[in-house]
C-alpha cells in the first residue's frame, strides 16, 4: 500500500539537502550499521548489528531499540546463556561507577552496575559513554541472537540518567538524525543509517514528517484509523515509533474499532486472546493517521499469515528519527512496499 496525503498537508520532497537537516559545525560523517534479521518461518523478530566497546574495540551484536534509552552489555554475567560478553578487564578505558543499574522492559529485565567506556561505530568513537555492565538478565534475553541493547529513544528516560550513545554521537554526524530500513524475512539486508538516510532504500521521493509530541520515547500523535478508506476510529492517542517490537500495539478500544470494520472477521478463540481471523480473500487496507498524514499498511504487514501459520513483520516504511525541527519522525515508502 502507499501513503496518502490531504491537499493541506503535502509530503516534503526527499532530496539530500533536506535529509541532512541542520548540519552541525564540524560534523561531516554518515555511518551505516548492517543489521541482521532474526527470522522464523515468515516471522521477523528483531534486528541487530555490530557495535564496538572498550580500548580494544571488542565487537558485540546489539539490538538498536527506539523504545528505550539505555545501552547495556553483559559483563561477568552468569545468567547470560549464549550471549557473548564484554571483557571489561581487557579494556584500559573501562570505568566501573559502582552504581546500581537496572532496566525493566515489557518482555524482560536486566540488572548490573553503571560503567563508562569507549563505544565505537566505524571510525566514530564516543569516549566515556555510560554503559550498563549487566550481571543478570531474564531468560528471554539470555538466549537472544543479540548480546546487548542500545536504547535509541531520548536520554530523558534513561535509567542511567545519562545521554544515549546516539545523542553523544550527534556532533560527529552530518545531521542529528538516524534512519532504519528493515527487510522482510531476510537474514541480511537491513540497516541503521547514522547521520542521514540511504535513499536507495526509498521507493518514493518524499517524506511524511510527523512532529514528536513528547521527547521521551519517539512519541507522535495518532488521530484516527481507516479500513478500506472508511473511518474506523477517530480520537487522539499517543503512538510510540518503536524499532524494538515486531508488532503494532494499540489500546483495546482502537483495535476493536478497526476489526469491527473488517468483513467476516471473528475471534481466534483457540489461538490466543485478542487475535482474530478473516477470510484470506477479504480485501483489507488499514491506515493510521499520524499527525497530518494518513499512512497505509502493506497487507503483508497487517496479518500474521494463514491461520495456524507464522507471522510477518512490519516493513512498509523506512523510518527517520530526527532531533532537529523540534524533533520529528519521517516515514518514507520502502522498496519493500
Amino acid at each position: 500500500m502507499h501513503p496518502t496525503t490531504s491537499p493541506t498537508s503535502p509530503f516534503s520532497t526527499l532530496h539530500p539537502s533536506h535529509l541532512q537537516a541542520n548540519p552541525l559545525p564540524g560534523g561531516n560523517n554518515v555511518t551505516t550499521i548492517s543489521l541482521q534479521d532474526e527470522t522464523d518461518g515468515v516471522d521477523d523478530y528483531e534486528y541487530f548489528g555490530p557495535l564496538s566497546f572498550g580500548s580494544q574495540d571488542q565487537t558485540l551484536q546489539i539490538d538498536f531499540d527506539t523504545g528505550s534509552a539505555d545501552l547495556w552489555v553483559p559483563v561477568h554475567c552468569n545468567s547470560c546463556g549464549t550471549l557473548s560478553q564484554f571483557q571489561a578487564n581487557a579494556s584500559s578505558t573501562f570505568q566501573n561507577m559502582t552504581q546500581p543499574f537496572a532496566v525493566e522492559y515489557g518482555s524482560g529485565s536486566v540488572t548490573g552496575t553503571l560503567a563508562m567506556d569507549t563505544v565505537s561505530v566505524g571510525l566514530l568513537k564516543v569516549l566515556n559513554q555510560s554503559i550498563g555492565a549487566v550481571q543478570s538478565v531474564s531468560d528471554n534475553f539470555a538466549y537472544s541472537p543479540n548480546d546487548g541493547l542500545a536504547g535509541m529513544a531520548f536520554g530523558s528516560i534513561a535509567n542511567s540518567h545519562k545521554p544515549t550513545f546516539f545523542e553523544n554521537l550527534i556532533p560527529q554526524l552530518n545531521a542529528p538524525l538516524f534512519s532504519v530500513y528493515t527487510t522482510r524475512n531476510q537474514t541480511r539486508g537491513s540497516e541503521l543509517y547514522l547521520g542521514g538516510i540511504d535513499a536507495s532504500k526509498a521507493r518514493g521521493n518524499s517524506v511524511a514528517w510527523v512532529p514528536v509530541v513528547s521527547k521521551t520515547y519517539w512519541t507522535v500523535s495518532m488521530t484516527g484509523a481507516l479500513v478500506n478508506n472508511t473511518p474506523a476510529y477517530a480520537g487522539v492517542v499517543k503512538a510510540i515509533i518503536d524499532t524494538g517490537t515486531s508488532f503494532i500495539y494499540v489500546p483495546t478500544h482502537v483495535m476493536t474499532a478497526i476489526f469491527d470494520k473488517i468483513p467476516d472477521i471473528a475471534p481466534a478463540h483457540d489461538y490466543d486472546n485478542g487475535f482474530y481471523v478473516y477470510p484470506c480473500d477479504t480485501p483489507i487496507t488499514v491506515s493510521f493517521v499520524l499527525g497530518a498524514h494518513t499512512l497505509a499498511l502493506d497487507p503483508r504487514d497487517l496479518n500474521l499469515g494463514q491461520y495456524a501459520s507464522d507471522a510477518s513483520g512490519s516493513e512498509s516504511y523506512m523510518t527517520i528519527f530526527d532531533y532537529s525541527n523540534g524533533a520529528r519522525v519521517g516515514f518514507v515508502e520502502s522498496i519493500n512496499e
